[in-house]
């Protein structure tokens, strides 16, 4: 061990750290060891000790004399205390050294030093009036604190700092309390001079109260939530520091990255997606919980590990516990039923089948989506429903590039996630309300990638930006149209329609399934609320207008809450039956307004069938004529297409009807079409034009019971049209008995239910000479397709 020696200047060094250290000053230090004669060493008084400040906190084994700041102080021990942590040291400062050398053996750290003592440069007047204004300006920056609750035992502290009377023991005591760096703390031991001591300090004074006064300030203006945010962020920023210096946050860190690597394995990812997926493990353990990537690549590894990869295990489909299942759960629709099990049937026998992607299209409420539904419970699979109508955003399908701030996947990768399986059933709802491309991509175009059976098996989404193997999916789409949807978009998928529902199918609905599900959600029993056959015949005559069963659900729900109103204050008597009379007052007045056929139509009056979103309806073309000049006036808020089957009726009519009486240079004609604020298009009314014009310019009246719908064109043909089924349900419910139809339609009578064809005549036609012998009794020779005055001269003479 090595003496003090006056010539040599060699001492012993004690590191520390975190400390501010000045002449003259008496502090406490903590050391993590301490043997018994090191402490020997330290007591000697023939000993020099160093207290030599650090540049880091290193442990004692790891210091070199690069980690040594140069100036230190002499000091002596006065005691020496052995807690838990280590020892504690009380030292008295005497003089400033300057290091020249350090040397690290064994047995300790050794220093060649020479003095460098404080340079005096303060008179006796200066130090008490810089010691005055460090304490005043310390005591209104106490008062700062001492006002709330958190700092209310500052006032021991103050009492101390109020007796010192040395500057650099005031300096010592105040630092202790201040935010201060190594760095800083060891500059005010660098300082030389006492007077820019002082200084220095009263700038770091000064710098502290402009923090917290700018603390303050920002607390008073942000909200009450605002500061909440703000303190929370303090702690984690808080906790943070506290983990790192305890090692733990590197702990937790580590657990985190294990945690990843064993879900990479268990996933059963491919192999390229494995590769991935490590590859991104390996840049998180490169960040710091602090950068902005560190999240980004958590949430994706979140979802790649989330993600189904193994294949799901497929169950043999029962067909007939299918069949159970649908037939249970919806009524009739017995086309769309064998259709789906056909579909279900091909699926079992090709276990790898591609191109499960079926699209139902069909009005409002007629059981499309819930079909999906079924078909999901009928193959014991999840069932996953996305909802397309107003997407407008390619990203909604394909996701965000993850170098988007809030990037997330795509609804298809979501739903995928979300049902934990790689084959569930996938009902994309609304398919036709998928809004055009613009600036945010076309969302139908990016579904072709998603509905292709040749590609979806390595779909890749922007976000996870990995191929995803979807064809394992069964894809159920459904619209209400199938105008809307893009050709090659279509063209994808195996369409099914689902048409109206006729009233005795909606009774059937009504009451084997609405009035049960109603009765559950409302609480009731079949003995508390009794709804009669023809009370609910009622209610979907005249209180329902619609293809589907959605609003006759809606106005069962309204009887049920007025009956648990009823019971639950005990104003009814159980069980409590709907009356005829109370719908009027319970439903309001009745919204349905289905025309009816006319007892009589006069000349120039006919009933036409057209089809609309909620059903079939007959309407009524008028003509009539007056004193003119040959023009025609079409009205009734017509489209283009109806208003040229107007005048291909009338220019046929000319043509084809040889008339003495009628003169079409002097009159003009006037067609209307009732109901003139809905508007009205489509070619199927020319055959009915075409006979209003004919019964207006002979005189002969037409039956009011017979109703037409077909496409005429200018050689007389009838061309076949769509929505049959709907029209003639709508003829049915209107009482008419007889209709023409296309000649060409007469194979979709088959979809027709076997009630409406029973109470309807229906006669197809397929040229204007039969059209008019079956209203008119007209009979007329037929001219097939044959143009020019000799064969116009001919069929008159014949006439």
């Amino acid at each position: 061990m090595m003496g003090q020696d006056n010539n040599g200047k060699s001492g012993r060094v004690i590191p520390i750290s975190d400390t501010v250290i000045l002449p003259g000053v008496t502090s406490i230090l903590r050391l993590p060891a301490l043997d018994e004669e090191e402490l020997e060493n330290l007591k000697r008084e023939d000993n020099t000790n160093i207290a030599l400040p650090l540049k880091q906190n290193f442990g004692h084994s790891q210091l070199s004399e690069e980690d040594f700041y140069r100036i230190g102080v002499s000091f002596k021990l006065e005691e020496a205390e052995q807690t838990e942590k280590g020892w504690r040291i009380k030292i008295k400062a005497r003089d400033r050294v300057e290091v020249n050398s350090i040397r690290i053996e064994y047995g300790g750290i050794y220093a060649e030093y020479d003095f460098s003592p404080d340079e005096i440069d303060l008179n006796e007047k200066s130090r008490e009036e810089m010691l005055s204004y460090i304490k005043n300006f310390t005591r209104e920056f106490s008062e700062k604190y001492t006002r709330s609750e958190q700092y209310g035992g500052a006032d021991q502290y103050l009492k101390v700092f109020e007796e010192l009377k040395d500057l650099n023991s005031l300096i010592v005591y105040i630092s202790q309390f201040m935010p201060l760096s190594n760095g800083e703390k060891y500059e005010l031991l660098e300082t030389q001079s006492l007077k820019e001591r002082s200084l220095k300090f009263m700038d770091y004074l000064v710098k502290l109260k402009e923090t917290v006064e700018l603390q303050f300030q920002m607390a008073e203006r942000f909200s009450e939530k605002a500061n909440k945010y703000y303190r929370e962020s303090v702690l984690r920023e808080q906790l943070k520091a506290i983990q790192e210096e305890l090692n733990e946050g590197k702990e937790e860190g580590a657990k985190k990255d294990k945690d990843y690597l064993s879900k990479i394995e268990e996933a059963g990812m491919p192999i390229d997606i494995k590769n991935a997926a490590l590859e991104e493990l390996d840049k998180l353990k490169t960040q710091g919980p602090n950068s902005s990537e560190y999240n980004v690549i958590r949430n994706y590894l979140d979802l790649l590990v989330q993600l189904p990869w193994k294949k799901s295990e497929t169950t043999p489909v029962n067909l007939g516990e299918a069949r159970r299942i649908l037939d249970e759960q919806h009524y009739g629709l017995d086309k769309v039923k064998d259709r789906i099990i056909q579909h279900l049937a091909v699926m079992q026998l090709k276990k790898d089948k591609k191109g499960s992607i079926l699209l139902l299209v069909g009005p409002p409420g007629t059981g499309k989506t819930s079909l999906g539904k079924s078909i999901a419970e009928a193959l014991d699979r999840k069932y996953i429903r996305l909802s397309l109508g107003g997407i407008r955003d390619e990203s909604e399908i394909r996701g965000h590039r993850r170098t988007y701030v809030g990037a997330m996947p795509g609804r298809i990768i979501q739903s995928i996630k979300k049902a934990g399986e790689t084959n569930p059933v996938m009902v994309l709802d609304e398919v036709d309300k998928l809004m055009a491309g613009g600036y945010s991509g076309d969302p139908a175009s990016a579904l072709l990638e998603v509905l292709d059976p040749e590609q979806n098996n390595s779909f890749t989404d922007h976000y996870l930006d990995l191929p995803y193997d979807l064809s394992e999916v069964f894809f159920i789409a459904t619209a209400n149209s199938l105008e809307s949807i893009p050709g090659p978009l279509l063209d994808r998928m195996e369409v099914i329609q689902i048409s109206s529902y006729t009233i005795n199918e909606k009774f059937h609905i009504g009451k084997n399934h609405l009035i049960p599900a109603i009765l559950e959600e409302h609480g009731l029993t079949s003995e508390q609320l009794v709804i009669a056959d023809d009370v609910l015949q009622k209610i979907i005559n005249e209180y329902t207008l619609e293809a589907g069963v959605r609003g006759l659900k809606k106005q069962l729900a309204a009887l049920a809450r007025v009956t648990s109103e009823k019971i639950v204050s005990n104003k009814a008597e159980l069980p409590y039956r709907i009356k005829m009379e109370q719908l009027e007052e319970v439903l309001g007045r009745q919204i349905s307004r289905h025309e009816k056929a006319e007892s009589d139509n006069p000349p120039g009056v006919v009933t036409g069938l057209a089809w609309t979103p909620v059903g079939g309806e007959i309407l009524f073309i008028e003509a009539t004529d007056m004193t003119g000049s040959g023009q025609v006036t079409l009205t009734g808020k017509l489209g283009d297409v109806m208003k040229e089957s107007a005048r291909i009726s009338l220019s046929l009519l000319k043509a084809r009807l040889p008339i003495n009486t009628f003169n079409f240079k002097e009159r003009d004609i006037h067609i209307h079409v009732p109901s003139g604020a809905v508007p009205k298009d489509g070619p199927s009314a020319g055959i009915a034009l075409f006979t209003a014009l004919a019964s207006l310019v002979t005189g002969i009246k037409v039956d009011s019971k017979i109703a037409m719908t077909g496409e005429i064109t200018l050689r007389g043909a009838v061309l076949p049209i769509g929505g049959l089924k709907e029209k003639l349900l709508g003829a049915q419910r209107a009482g008419i008995k007889k209709v023409l139809i296309p000649k060409d339609n007469a194979v979709d009578l088959k979809e027709v239910p076997e009630e409406v064809r029973n109470e309807l005549t229906i006669i197809p036609v397929e040229a204007a000479e039969d059209v008019l012998r079956e209203t008119l009794g007209i009979s007329l020779p037929r001219i097939e397709h044959v143009f020019g005055q000799k064969a116009f001269g001919e069929a008159i003479l014949q006439v």
